[in-house]
């Protein structure tokens, strides 16, 4: 048997010798990054096998990299010369001595390029063969071929094996396949280039725009039609296969909920399947026919097959494609069935035959997944960046796992919460790679038991530095429909806008200008040199002490971008250790005169409590030094707050940057526009849309700026003379003015 080794050669005799020691391999290298590296790294230590870590420059200091027992830089920054290039991660390979390469999930993991490289060089791939990645990579291939064996598939046109059909069969066969139909690329996935088209009028534009986003986004631009299912359910089934001839299936895992084609929710069972009274009876056949699709191609590993259920006839399942590899949403299998499915990987990459059969495969319970992405929800779902300020993701219930990634049964409910993760506190988070940062998964009796677990874990899930998703999380998991199981792929589109957010009210206000008038005491202390030492305490005090009633303490900050100038007065602090022995009581006068008495915990140790009118509030801190290296005080700095998922970012402004704003807004005159283009996060300049010096109208498109897999468009504030700041190609950073626009004289003349 073809192992993807050499017969007879060093890779061969470590793998028997590996064997021998019940170890399916003596090393491994992981060719991928994040946590799913963690995860993957996890199941290697537990069967004693060495990880080789491979790592860009830009994750020099990642924890997987950390985690490895050794660890290969493979180029900079771009995944284009790092994880994706294959010479360089075969190269890895081979100088690091590993027997066998895990692709994870995403970059290389499902090109067959990459197999033969590591087939050529000596290495086995885990994962398929190649045949099996070179059929399922291409949809329409795919789904002619699964075809062939009884799988049920969406009526629809591709054409015949081997050519593309043209725009004019297309036309040709768009009656017979019905409307509404999508037109979908062959190639690549995420829903990029699928075009709905409602009625025939509109197939041509159709066509045209979705043969030009797929040769943009895929390098090509072959097309297929299938008719459109409504209300349309993603569920989707775990197969394991040996090089033996044998396939089972894990069950199924529903993946309803997504936005834009991204997965956001993934759940096993199927909450579609466990409502109806035949669900075992169509698991059944959903299950054999993934297994027929594997066994099609001799399919090797662990595999997804992805069906489009119809909410309207449940019992009617449609192919969609194959995953050949990993996928995200693996962990909610793992936590149903009990079964390692990296180790299975490894297990028949080796050869040895699968050890499970199809009736050891038992569902236990309900298990959800939630990822959590750096991404900010209320303005588009703008990629975020920023320094991890404060991790929390475990609640401090029992001990912090020594790495994220690890099942941690916790002696508290939520009691089954796992984590798969690669943070940690003081790391950057840049925009070079996909913007997910973990995954929460919890296990529950059933359905309704784990939808409040996850809610739970959520609501204690502390990230602090950049924004998160994790309160759109929790207000998708309390939606009605959600609760109730009636899931749909577009589900999330139509009820975005209805969700309530959290927005700012006085008590937070409040708590940000207790907060800044702390912060403001302590940077002012530690810079301090002692000035009125020995006068007394009340004179070296910074905290508006005076005889009869305190001076009120001005602080000046922006919460979202939002500025708040309040008035602080309150109990004196310790001068010993600058922090207050017991509850300090604080009034604070907010603009228009609103007043709000607040009572807080110490501020700076752990979370603080804060209490309003009787009702009681805990926020959590993220803050960094208050001091920069050489001993100064910024002029602003950053700390972040949050509670119960929701976060906030909240400048804080010495007296100067605060006037020196003001100052600025007074020279624009009223209602005017900032004349700067910032750029929100940071990227690479991608296309630049004028020239240095051009005359623009407000809303001109000026720039666009790649961060995270994602174009951002940045337009003109106002009319004026834009001055350009940058050039295709250059990284900015995160709140760069990029370009200024000059309004131009009211008397000038065209």
């Amino acid at each position: 048997m073809d192992f993807g080794f050499i017969a007879g050669t060093p890779d061969e005799r470590r793998v028997r010798a590996a064997l021998a020691e019940g170890r399916p391999f003596g090393s491994v290298l992981i060719a991928n990054r994040g946590e799913i590296a963690v995860r993957i790294i996890r199941t290697l230590q537990r069967l004693g096998i060495r990880s080789i870590a491979v790592y860009s420059d830009a994750d020099a200091e990642a924890l997987h990299v950390q985690l490895a027992d050794e660890a290969v830089r493979i180029g900079p920054a771009a995944a284009t010369e790092s994880y994706l290039n294959i010479d360089a991660v075969v190269r890895a390979a081979v100088e690091s001595g590993a027997d066998a390469v895990h692709p994870g999930y995403g970059f290389l993991s499902e090109n067959a390029r990459f197999a033969e490289a590591l087939a050529a060089a000596g290495v086995t791939f885990i994962g398929p063969g190649v045949d099996a990645l070179a059929v399922m990579g291409d949809k329409i291939t795919a789904k002619n071929h699964v075809s062939r064996s009884g799988v049920p598939t969406v009526p629809g046109y591709a054409g015949s094996p081997g050519r593309p059909p043209t725009d004019d069969e297309l036309r040709e066969h768009a009656a017979d396949v019905g409307y509404p139909l999508l037109i979908k690329p062959s190639a690549g996935g995420g829903g990029k280039g699928m075009v709905v088209v409602e009625v025939p009028e509109d197939l041509d534009a159709g066509l045209a725009t979705a043969r030009r986003v797929a040769a943009s986004a895929f390098g090509d631009d072959t097309l297929f039609i299938e008719r459109l299912v409504r209300n349309p359910r993603h569920i989707e089934v775990q197969v394991l296969a040996d090089t033996h001839g044998n396939v089972i299936h894990l069950g199924e895992r529903e993946c309803s909920l997504q936005r834009r084609h991204q997965k956001v929710i993934e759940e096993a069972p199927s909450a579609l399947l466990e409502s109806l009274p035949n669900g075992a009876e169509i698991r059944e056949r959903m299950g054999r026919a993934a297994c027929d699709a594997a066994l099609s191609v001799d399919y090797v590993g662990a595999g997804t097959v992805e069906f489009l259920v119809s909410d309207d006839r449940p019992d009617e399942f449609f192919f969609m494609e194959m995953n050949t590899r990993l996928q995200v949403e693996h962990p909610v299998t793992e936590e149903v069935t009990g079964v390692d499915l990296v180790e299975q990987q490894l297990r028949v990459a080796a050869g040895e035959t699968l050890s499970l059969a199809q009736d050891d495969i038992r569902l236990n319970g309900h298990a959800i997944e939630a990822r959590v992405y750096a991404e900010d929800p209320r303005y588009g779902f703008l990629p975020a960046t920023g320094t991890v300020l404060l991790l929390d993701e475990y609640h401090r219930r029992g001990p912090a796992p020594r790495f994220a990634g690890v099942h941690h049964s916790m002696p508290e409910w939520p009691r089954r919460l796992r984590i798969d993760s690669s943070l940690y506190e003081g790391q950057s988070i840049g925009s070079d790679y996909d913007p997910m940062l973990a995954k929460v998964i919890v296990h529950g009796e059933d359905r309704a038991d784990a939808l409040r677990q996850l809610d739970l874990a959520l609501a204690n899930y502390r990230l602090l530095g950049l924004s998160t998703n994790v309160e759109y999380l929790r207000l998708l998991l309390a939606d009605e429909d959600v609760q109730a199981g009636r899931l749909d792929t577009g589900l999330i589109e139509r009820k975005l806008d209805g969700f309530p957010f959290h927005e700012m009210d006085d008590t937070d206000l409040a708590f940000v200008a207790v907060l800044a008038d702390h912060v403001g005491t302590a940077v002012r202390r530690a810079q301090s040199d002692g000035n009125g030492r020995g006068l007394g305490p009340e004179w070296g005090a910074t905290d508006g002490w005076r005889l009869g009633v305190h001076r009120p303490r001005r602080v000046h900050a922006t919460v979202d971008g939002a500025e708040l100038d309040a008035f602080v007065t309150g109990d004196r602090e310790d001068q010993t250790t600058f922090h207050r022995t017991e509850r300090g009581h604080h009034v604070v006068t907010l603009a228009g005169g609103r007043t709000v008495r607040i009572e807080t915990s110490q501020i700076f140790h752990g979370p603080v409590e804060a209490t309003v009118a009787g009702e009681r509030r805990e926020y959590v801190l993220g803050q960094p030094r208050f001091l920069s290296p050489d001993g100064q005080v910024p002029r602003e700095f950053t700390v972040w707050i949050g509670r119960d998922g929701w976060s906030a970012e909240v400048e804080l402004l010495g007296r100067e940057e605060a006037l020196t704003r003001r100052l600025a807004r007074l020279d624009r005159a009223e209602g005017e526009a900032d004349p700067r283009v910032v750029t929100p996060m940071p990227g690479t300049v991608v296309a630049v849309m004028v020239q240095d010096g051009e005359r623009v109208e407000a809303g001109r498109h000026l720039l666009s700026v790649e961060a995270m897999k994602m174009e951002h468009q940045l337009t003109a504030p106002l009319g004026g003379i834009v001055h350009l700041n940058v050039a295709p190609g250059d990284h900015v950073k995160a709140k760069a003015a990029v370009a200024t626009i000059h309004p131009e004289d009211p008397g000038h003349e065209n």
